[in-house]
């Protein structure tokens, strides 16, 4: 089992100059707990049950750069990006750019969003679900070419065209940064997973809950001839804690 810690909330009583030293110490924690993964929620705004859109939210990436150097071991990513958030080309870039400075402990977490008010809130366009889905498998087949140095070529989509997918220098990680997928949806998500993910983030309520969500994948991965103990299986609490009960 690998223990890892979620942030998922930026107000602090000593004002916005008080908050990256915040970081940096729970960063310089975590690592002196032997603690192996440290992520940040993805939002415009901080979610409802948080306390709403006008408590303090900080952009995701950019927080993990300031976290990678300020930490040397932890694996660090985001729980999870919006796949509507940013372009693929960009975030594959974004992403590549963490793990290098990082060493290698980048984890590109990603889902079909979901928060709407954040979306209309900043004019950032929020199609329905079901398109969402399909940019969201685009976006994960863009970022994997984009990570094969043998595939620089154009990408043509039904949402996403790039003329080329170059992304230089490359990924530390290999044979690249580590993909999670967050949702527990058993027809879409957990297929995607199956099909693309070294990893997935599931909140589940009650253990049988779990079980039956890693039955699913199983199966998902028997029929795409998937090797299922090969991804790892993350559980997140409502108190923010991320744990692998089942882990690769």
């Amino acid at each position: 089992m690998r223990v890892g810690v979620h942030i998922n909330r930026f107000n602090h009583s000593g004002g916005p100059t008080a908050v990256g030293p915040e970081l940096a110490a729970v960063g310089a924690a975590a690592e002196a707990a032997g603690v192996s993964w440290l992520s940040v929620m993805d939002h415009y705004f901080q979610m409802e049950f948080n306390g709403g859109a006008e408590d303090a939210m900080l952009e995701a990436y950019t927080t993990l750069g300031y976290l990678a150097g300020r930490t040397s071991t932890v694996q660090l990513g985001a729980l999870v990006t919006g796949v509507t958030y940013r372009q693929p080309g960009l975030l594959a870039k974004i992403a590549t750019t963490l793990d290098v400075l990082s060493g290698g402990r980048a984890t590109l977490g990603i889902g079909a969003a979901w928060y709407d008010r954040e979306h209309h809130g900043l004019g950032v366009p929020y199609p329905p679900v079901a398109e969402r889905f399909e940019r969201l498998e685009e976006t994960l087949r863009i970022c994997l070419q984009m990570w094969d140095p043998e595939t620089n070529g154009p990408f043509e989509g039904k949402h996403y065209r790039l003329a080329e997918t170059l992304c230089v220098p490359a990924p530390v990680s290999s044979p690249h940064p580590e993909i999670m997928i967050g949702g527990g949806g058993e027809k879409k998500t957990l297929r995607l997973v199956a099909q693309y993910a070294d990893a997935c983030n599931l909140i589940v309520a009650t253990p049988d809950e779990l079980r039956h969500k890693l039955d699913v994948l199983r199966g998902h991965c028997d029929r795409l001839e998937r090797d299922y103990d090969r991804i790892r299986r993350c559980r997140t609490r409502s108190a923010g804690r991320c744990s692998s009960p089942v882990h690769r």
